[in-house]
């Protein structure tokens, strides 16, 4: 959609109808404000219906939050903003809500919640909780031009094929970022934050796989291991997946978060194994084993035969050295590996950057200079890590949003 967002000619044929508040965006984020905010609510998605990226997320199951979520769990060119919304509506909040609901859920593995159902179960929780204050939904409307007048927004929109007038005292940008554009995404909140003078930061995939052009992980695509991962920034222990295209896993997700392009990554592959210790020991017991059989007890037998061919691993335990063994260990647990790009928004969980949150209120989300206007959830510069915390923060910055606009 092209900018500047204006209310044409043709509006004044339209239907009109008045709002206090409209929700611009039917994800998780979006869902929750509405739930919150009082008064006349409209939540508007040009989806066939609301809540698909919650739909797909944790296989079906919706990692819905994370038991130790918290500030350090985030990404933004403000450390601090997010530290407000989460505190007044925290994990435990939304796990209550949930309970409220008969919900039953899980813990996976590092305080991911997930549950034990469908996530349809979560998009119909919100639903139900949006039905309760009254709070309307139109899927397959389009905005198409918008403006404000010195109190109110006025929005044209098409309602499947229908075209419609809309005012509002209360605008909130709930449209998420650019990532799985298959599922509709827009850059939308950021067009609409532009028209009003809003600075964004610079957005990039985020939580997606690498890739090397040169296809050399091909041979082994579905081999799997618990690996480190790491830059001169941070790290991560977690599940590494090779594919046809590079790597990918959570501990890779994580990374990309951090990752910038040219950038070299480490890879440690036996981050809890002592393999030194164990060969050494192994050398006295099995001498005549084959080293690369050896290893194979410990590393899949793919990726062993892989990095054969590219590091020292000739002749029997007996032949090698306690000098050899130790430069072996050093070369599994410290592999230089420089990606040559990501796999971008086509498969990317969510976008880093977006709204700048210094155009921000971080108590009620509200734009500093545009009275009215809000964003929440993945249209600001708040990022979360893998595991349930993006969710979280779209629970925490609609009910802030949403219960400052009850206040009003």
């Amino acid at each position: 959609m092209s900018l500047p967002l204006a209310i044409s000619a043709n509006s004044r044929h339209a239907q009109q109808m008045t709002f206090d508040t409209i929700i611009l965006g039917a994800g998780a984020a979006g869902l929750m404000c509405a739930a919150h905010c009082g008064g006349r609510v409209l939540v508007i998605d040009h989806a066939k219906a609301p809540g698909e990226k919650i739909r797909i997320s944790g296989g079906g199951r919706c990692n819905f939050t994370n038991m130790y979520a918290g500030p350090g769990n985030f990404l933004s060119q403000n450390p601090h903003f997010c530290k407000s919304a989460l505190a007044r509506y925290t994990q435990w909040d939304f796990v209550d809500l949930v309970g409220r609901h008969g919900i039953a859920w899980h813990e996976k593995t590092l305080g991911q919640l997930f549950c034990d159902g469908s996530s349809k179960q979560i998009i119909q929780m919100l639903l139900t909780e949006m039905e309760r204050v009254g709070a309307e939904l139109w899927v397959r409307t389009e905005v198409k031009a918008l403006r404000k007048t010195e109190t109110r927004f006025t929005l044209e929109v098409d309602r499947e094929g229908q075209r419609v007038s809309l005012t509002c005292a209360n605008l909130v940008l709930a449209t998420g970022g650019k990532s799985i554009p298959k599922m509709g995404a827009t850059g939308l909140a950021y067009d609409i934050a532009r028209q009003f003078g809003l600075s964004l930061t610079e957005t990039r995939a985020a939580l997606v796989p690498f890739t090397f052009s040169d296809g050399k992980f091909k041979d082994l695509s579905g081999v799997s291991l618990p690996a480190r991962l790491s830059n001169d920034r941070t790290h991560f222990d977690e599940a590494l997946l090779f594919t046809h295209r590079g790597l990918s896993g959570p501990s890779v997700l994580q990374l990309s978060s951090y990752w910038r392009e040219g950038e070299a990554i480490r890879v440690n592959l036996i981050p809890d194994i002592p393999l030194f210790d164990l060969l050494r020991d192994q050398r006295h017991n099995g001498g005549r084993k084959a080293l690369t059989t050896e290893l194979a007890r410990h590393l899949p037998a793919r990726l062993v035969d892989y990095l054969s061919q590219r590091i020292p691993m000739i002749g029997n335990l007996a032949d090698q050295s306690d000098a050899a063994l130790s430069d072996l260990t050093a070369a599994l647990s410290n592999w230089h590996l420089t990606p040559s790009g990501t796999e971008g928004y086509r498969t990317a969980e969510v976008t880093l950057g977006g709204i700048d949150t210094d155009d921000l209120s971080s108590k009620t989300m509200e734009a500093r200079d545009v009275p009215g206007l809000y964003a929440i959830g993945e249209a600001m510069d708040v990022t979360g890590w893998l595991g349930g915390y993006n969710f979280q923060w779209a629970w925490s910055s609609g009910h802030a949003a949403g219960s400052a606009i009850a206040g009003r």
